[in-house]
């Protein structure tokens, strides 16, 4: 059996003397969608904090590819890409500027500003590539910020909401995105509010506070 690419034992988070979650367990494979489902106010925002690295609030242990992620922590970071509620860019950039930025974590190609306006494109900022972001709308910022995905060279995908603010058509082409970046053998973690149709998925509910649900989703 191969090991996980994440795996959580044993998690428990408590806040305001009220308990999230206790117990939780889930191991992450390669190639798999974990989708965390749970009504408002569950910790689905604060569980995906702790696996990010984000918030130490916390017992249990998580581990990234097999070791504790505070023995590999850099390598964790490098194999991880965090989307959450904030879009993480900076106001006085352009979107382009802004995804260059980003981009340049990774080795420079040739075809790189291509690849930009192509996903500014794919999140519906073609024309807004030269626009300082702090002219950008709150949901336009947060496009910004979901095109890293398609420049992303990150194992590990971990989403909080990615689909706020998307059309329809937006949300089918992150679905899209998603099920290709695991087919190709990435992982991801998300939420979100929609029903999804993506092989592979499986989901994990904080709604039962005693014992975190893990299931499999069907592939009809």
């Amino acid at each position: 059996m191969s090991t996980p690419l994440l795996e959580a034992k044993q998690l428990f988070c408590e806040r305001d003397e009220r308990v999230l979650f206790e117990g939780l367990d889930f191991a992450l494979n390669a190639g798999e969608v974990l989708q965390v489902e749970g009504p408002n106010g569950s910790g689905k925002t604060t569980l995906l904090r702790i696996l990010s690295g984000l918030s130490s609030a916390f017992e249990g242990d998580i581990f990234f590819q097999g070791e504790p992620v505070s023995e590999v922590r850099d390598n964790f970071l490098q194999s991880l890409l965090y989307f959450g509620h904030l879009p993480g860019v900076k106001a006085t950039l352009t979107p382009e500027e802004n995804l260059r930025w980003y981009a340049a974590l990774h080795p420079e190609t040739d075809t790189m500003r291509e690849r930009i306006l192509e996903a500014l494109e794919n999140v519906g900022l073609f024309g807004y590539e030269d626009v300082p972001c702090h002219s950008l709308s709150a949901g336009q910022n947060r496009r910004v910020s979901l095109a890293r995905l398609y420049l992303s060279h990150a194992p590990l995908w971990i989403l909080d909401e990615p689909f706020t603010a998307i059309d329809k058509k937006g949300v089918a082409a992150k679905e899209a995105l998603i099920e290709k970046h695991a087919a190709a053998g990435g992982s991801v973690i998300l939420t979100t509010h929609h029903e999804l149709a993506i092989k592979n998925l499986r989901q994990v509910n904080l709604g039962r506070i005693e014992t975190a649900e893990l299931r499999e989703q069907p592939n009809d």
